[in-house]
C-alpha cells in the first residue's frame, strides 16, 4: 500500500505540472456564456440523461470548479477520456473557448457567501466509510468532498449518483477504442474496487449537499 501511495503522489505531482500550462490561458465568463450553445442541450436540462455507454444523468457542472472543468474538456479533446459525444463537441473548442466556458460554467449559479460545512453532514455507514477510507477520497476531494486540495480536482458531493457510478467505472477500463478514462491517479484507485462497492460510494457522495447544480437555460424552463 506505501508502494502505491508513493507512486500515485509521483503520478499526481506530475500530472499537476502538465495541468498549469493549461492554466496560463485566462477565461472570460461573459465570453463562455456566449459560447454555451453546445453545452446547454445536455448540461441546462434538470434530469436529462444520457445513453451511452448506459443510461445516467449527465453531469451538473455549474459551480464545478474552472480548472477540473478545463482539464476534463482537455482530456475529452485529447481522447484520454473516450465518449464519442463529449469528444466530437471538445475537438472543436480552442483553448481559450475552453477556458472561457470553463469560467462560465464555475460561477454558474454560485451564491456569494453561501458556505458548505467542512465536513459531510450526512455520516457514511461502516461499509461506505471503510471504502472512502481505502483510497482516501478525502484526501483529494476534500473532507467535505466539495473543496478538492487541487482546483483541477473535481467536486463530488451532490453530484448524481448514476453519473459518479459511470464515471469510476470508466477509470477501470482498458483499451477500448469508445469507453474509458486514461487517469493514472483514479485508474489506480477505482481498480481497487468491485462495481457494487463504486456503486455504494456513489450514493453516498450523491447525498451530500454541494456547490454542484443544473440551471435550466431559459428556453428550457
Amino acid at each position: 500500500m506505501n508502494k502505491l501511495f508513493t507512486t500515485i503522489v509521483a503520478l499526481a505531482l506530475s500530472s499537476l505540472a502538465a495541468a498549469s500550462l493549461a492554466q496560463d490561458i485566462k477565461g472570460d465568463a461573459n465570453a463562455g456564456l456566449a459560447k454555451n450553445a453546445m453545452c446547454i442541450g445536455c448540461h441546462g436540462i434538470k434530469g436529462y440523461q444520457a445513453s451511452f455507454p448506459e443510461v445516467y444523468k449527465v453531469p451538473m457542472i455549474s459551480g464545478q470548479g474552472a480548472s477540473y472543468i478545463s482539464s476534463a474538456l482537455h482530456a475529452y479533446k485529447k481522447g484520454d477520456r473516450k465518449h464519442p459525444t463529449m469528444r466530437a463537441v471538445a475537438i472543436t473548442l480552442t483553448d481559450q473557448d475552453i477556458a472561457d466556458l470553463s469560467a462560465y460554467y464555475s460561477g454558474h449559479g454560485v451564491v456569494a457567501g453561501a458556505e458548505l460545512p467542512a465536513k459531510p453532514a450526512k455520516e457514511p455507514g461502516t461499509e461506505v466509510l471503510a471504502l472512502l477510507n481505502k483510497a482516501n477520497c478525502a484526501s483529494c476531494h476534500g473532507a467535505n468532498f466539495s473543496k478538492p486540495i487541487d482546483p483541477s480536482y473535481p467536486k463530488i458531493a451532490g453530484q448524481h449518483a448514476d453519473y459518479l457510478f459511470v464515471a469510476l467505472k470508466a477509470y477501470k477500463v482498458d483499451n477500448n477504442a469508445k469507453v474509458g478514462r486514461a487517469h493514472p491517479i483514479m485508474g489506480a484507485m477505482a481498480k481497487q474496487y468491485t462495481n457494487a462497492e463504486l456503486k455504494s460510494m456513489s450514493n453516498y457522495l450523491a447525498g451530500l449537499p454541494g456547490d454542484l447544480k443544473v440551471i435550466p437555460e431559459s428556453r428550457f424552463r
